[in-house]
């Protein structure tokens, strides 16, 4: 960013690919931050026709910053039209494409942006500085064990960290002075069923399905949905892919 700059030119083209929760969005404030230029926000699933891209590109300016969420769900027919704005916009509009599933994108599509960034899940010690940022801004007082409770049941998401922050605050003026300790926190987040390890209730009764009723597996997805009474899409999407990455689950190719 500081060498386009420097030349006087917009910045390449930009992919952020990873987990929600992360701060892609964010990034993509902060790099039309860094170049001064307007930020305009658009997302896949809104351009499901070659028509709605034209709209969108017809209405942004030279040295804008176009910020596409969710830009694995585009129509195709809308894609294949963004492969040739993105050459013909290249020198003056950077294009900065949001994902959580980089797989999805087709790989013309992937290799017409000129930095791609992966953003991994937080470590504790990254959420601690982001609660306390969030704590100022909401202006709420947070000893440091406060910090450190909810840091670490928060899944290595910012987003998540924020909300658990939230909840807790509202337990603590009402059941507490307001101040949030690592004792009223983590009274707070019993009430809210989130546990030490930042699992809630549909993940510990997905873990004591598959444990009590199935023997440990393995199960069916369909079978352990009806088990829960949730969906498919649900125990998938929400519930899988923390209780994989933490270890506690393993998904075999049925």
């Amino acid at each position: 960013l500081a060498a386009a700059r420097a030349r006087g030119r917009v910045a390449d083209h930009v992919l952020l690919c990873g987990p929600p929760g992360l701060g892609k969005t964010t990034m993509a404030m902060i790099i039309a931050a860094e170049m001064a230029a307007p930020l305009r926000i658009t997302s896949g699933p809104a351009v499901q026709h070659a028509g709605d891209l034209a709209a969108i590109l017809s209405s942004v300016s030279e040295g804008d910053v176009l910020f596409f969420d969710e830009i694995h769900r585009m129509a195709r027919p809308a894609e294949e039209m963004l492969y040739t704005a993105m050459e013909d916009c290249r020198d003056d509009v950077t294009l900065v494409g949001a994902t959580t599933r980089t797989g999805l994108l087709p790989g013309p599509l992937r290799d017409r942006f000129g930095f791609t960034g992966q953003l991994d899940l937080y470590e504790p010690g990254e959420l601690e500085q982001v609660l306390v940022r969030s704590a100022r801004l909401l202006t709420v007082t947070v000893r440091a064990d406060g910090v450190r409770e909810i840091a670490k049941r928060s899944r290595g998401t910012p987003r998540i960290a924020n909300r658990l922050l939230r909840r807790v605050r509202d337990f603590a003026e009402v059941r507490a002075d307001g101040v949030v300790t690592g004792a009223v926190a983590r009274a707070g987040l019993k009430v809210y069923e989130v546990d030490e390890l930042g699992l809630d209730r549909l993940d510990r009764s997905l873990l004591d399905a598959l444990c009590r009723r199935f023997g440990g597996g393995p199960v069916g997805l369909g079978t352990l949905a009806v088990a829960l009474s949730e969906e498919r899409e649900t125990v998938e999407e929400v519930a899988e892919p923390f209780l994989v990455r933490a270890g506690l689950l393993a998904r075999t190719p049925r």
